[in-house]
């Protein structure tokens, strides 16, 4: 009995074994060097390719980077993280999983891990890119950069949780890219992505404003906007960083009960 309460004693905590699981999921993801180089740069070439249409000014540039820079970090958390929990439910990854002392919370620490690194490798070309094509500014404040920062990880963490719980839905990758990717690319349309959200009809906007897209492309637009006055262009006439912050925490909350109530470790056929 003693020993057996040593060795339990003797186990890494949920925190550590999940960064460990980090690690281990981003060696994987940068030794497959085609999905890495898709993945990151793919933000940056819709950039490129619709920039040319919709930008018309430096100003326009500034909004557009900063509204792809949130549409990217989505993609990535809610849609690349989905699948790749499909992928890993499909091939028995997480069956194998579920037979060690790993704990499911650290299963998702390691893929919030993942995200949060790809991510900040997709924001930051997404940067690079709206400088040198748009000639966009950094933000040269310190309020500026923590909004950043905390639109940066509530967004991560939440659309991450969701894509998570979204995945229950599919028994395969195949079926887990439709799945995941028809509300992305429809909610681009509602969020203020392409089209500004004040020009979109009262019904349209309503649904955009649901879901946590919209609000993570309005925090980065206050924070790249040339100035203030650009505040008006929003839905409301306003930043509302309060409301985008208690959305935002709210999606997470959501999305933590769904996971726990949706996830699965195997396929419904096993």
């Amino acid at each position: 009995m003693t020993t057996v309460t040593a060795r339990t004693a003797a186990l890494p905590g949920t925190l550590r074994i999940g960064l460990a699981r980090g690690a281990t999921e981003l060696r994987e993801f940068f030794r497959q060097k085609e999905s890495l180089i898709f993945t990151v740069s793919l933000p940056g070439i819709l950039m490129l390719l619709l920039g040319t249409v919709y930008v018309k000014s430096p100003a326009q540039g500034q909004m557009f980077a900063a509204s792809m820079i949130g549409a990217g970090i989505i993609s990535t958390s809610f849609v690349g993280l989905g699948v790749s929990v499909v992928a890993d439910r499909e091939d028995g990854t997480l069956k194998r999983l579920r037979g060690t002392p790993m704990p499911l919370t650290s299963y998702f620490l390691g893929k919030v891990v993942l995200v949060f690194v790809s991510s900040l490798f997709e924001a930051a070309l997404l940067l690079v890119v709206a400088m040198v094509r748009f000639d966009i500014e950094l933000p040269a404040t310190a309020d500026k950069w923590l909004t950043f920062a905390w639109v940066f990880l509530l967004g991560v963490v939440s659309c991450s949780l969701l894509g998570v719980a979204i995945s229950a839905i599919s028994s395969s990758t195949r079926s887990a890219s439709g799945v995941l990717n028809l509300p992305y690319i429809v909610l681009q349309f509602l969020s203020g992505v392409f089209i500004m959200q004040s020009a979109l009809p009262d019904s349209l906007r309503t649904v955009g404003s649901l879901f946590p897209l919209k609000w993570v492309c309005q925090g980065f637009r206050s924070v790249f906007a040339p100035d203030d006055g650009y505040a008006v262009m929003e839905a409301a006439g306003s930043w509302e960083l309060g409301r985008i912050a208690l959305v935002l925490a709210a999606w997470t909350i959501a999305g933590l009960i769904l996971v726990t109530r949706t996830f699965r470790w195997t396929t419904k056929t096993s």
